[in-house]
C-alpha cells in the first residue's frame, strides 16, 4: 500500500506525492495475483453505472468461471455483483462476489471473457476465496491493494501474513478519509500487533516497511 505518513490513502491525494517507490515495491514483493475493492474498481477501472439485474435471481450457491490461464489474476471484490467493464479491460480480470449476485451479471461476465467466483451466501468468504485463487487459478502470492475496508476486512480475518507499507514524504490530515486498514468493529479493543521484518529508504524520500502479522 501507498499512504501519506498520516497513514491515509484516498488515492487523488497520493497520486499527489511524487515517486514511483509504490509500484516499485510492488514489483519486489513478486505477487501473481492482487484484490482491491469496489471504490477502488470504479475509481480507476470500472465504467461509469451499475449493471441492470431485471428480474434475473440471485446465484444461491457457490460457483467459479475460469476463461483462461494466467500468472498474475487482478482480482476486484464487491457482495452484489453491479460493476460495469468497459470492452478490451484487462483479460486478467478477476470478480469475486457473493450468492447474492444475479445470473445475469454472471452471464454478462462470461460474454466478456471475464472470470469469476462466486462464495459466500450473503457476504464474500474471503476465506474460501483466497482458496480457491490459489488451488483453481494458481495464485500462490496474492497482494491485498485497497481500499480500507477490504484491507481491514482480511486483517481482521487473520487472512494477512505480511503488511508492506511505503509511506510517501507528505501529510494529508484531511477529516473523514480512510486509512490504509478500516472498518474494523469498534468491539475489537486490541491493536493487531505485528512484527518489523525491514525498513527501507527509497530513492523519492519515501519509507518501505514490511511487517510479519
Amino acid at each position: 500500500m501507498m499512504a501519506s505518513i498520516d497513514g491515509r490513502i484516498d488515492c487523488a491525494m497520493t497520486e499527489q506525492i511524487e515517486g514511483n517507490s509504490y509500484y516499485e515495491a510492488l514489483e519486489a514483493l513478486n505477487i501473481d495475483a492482487t484484490i482491491e475493492g469496489k471504490i477502488t474498481a470504479l475509481m480507476h477501472y470500472a465504467e461509469k453505472g451499475l449493471f441492470d439485474n431485471g428480474d434475473s435471481p440471485a446465484v444461491g450457491a457457490d460457483e467459479f468461471f475460469k476463461s483462461h490461464d494466467s500468472n498474475h489474476w487482478e482480482a476486484v471484490v464487491e457482495t452484489r455483483g453491479s460493476l460495469l467493464w468497459p470492452e478490451g479491460d484487462t483479460p486478467d480480470r478477476l470478480c469475486i462476489v457473493s450468492q447474492l449476485t444475479s445470473r445475469a451479471y454472471l452471464d454478462y461476465l462470461r460474454d466478456r471473457g471475464i472470470s469469476y467466483i462466486v462464495t459466500g451466501r450473503d457476504h464474500v468468504d474471503l476465506a474460501h476465496a483466497t482458496t480457491l485463487m490459489y488451488s483453481e487459478f494458481g495464485a500462490e502470492r496474492i497482494g491485498v491493494v485497497g481500499g480500507g475496508h477490504i484491507n481491514g476486512s482480511f486483517l481482521a480475518m487473520g487472512l494477512i501474513d505480511e503488511v508492506s507499507m511505503v509511506f510517501g514524504p507528505a501529510i494529508d490530515g484531511r477529516e473523514g478519509f480512510a486509512s490504509a486498514f478500516d472498518g474494523i468493529e469498534a468491539s475489537h479493543e486490541h491493536p493487531f500487533k505485528l512484527q518489523l521484518k525491514s525498513v527501507r529508504q527509497m530513492d523519492d524520500e519515501s519509507v518501505w516497511l514490511r511487517y510479519q502479522c
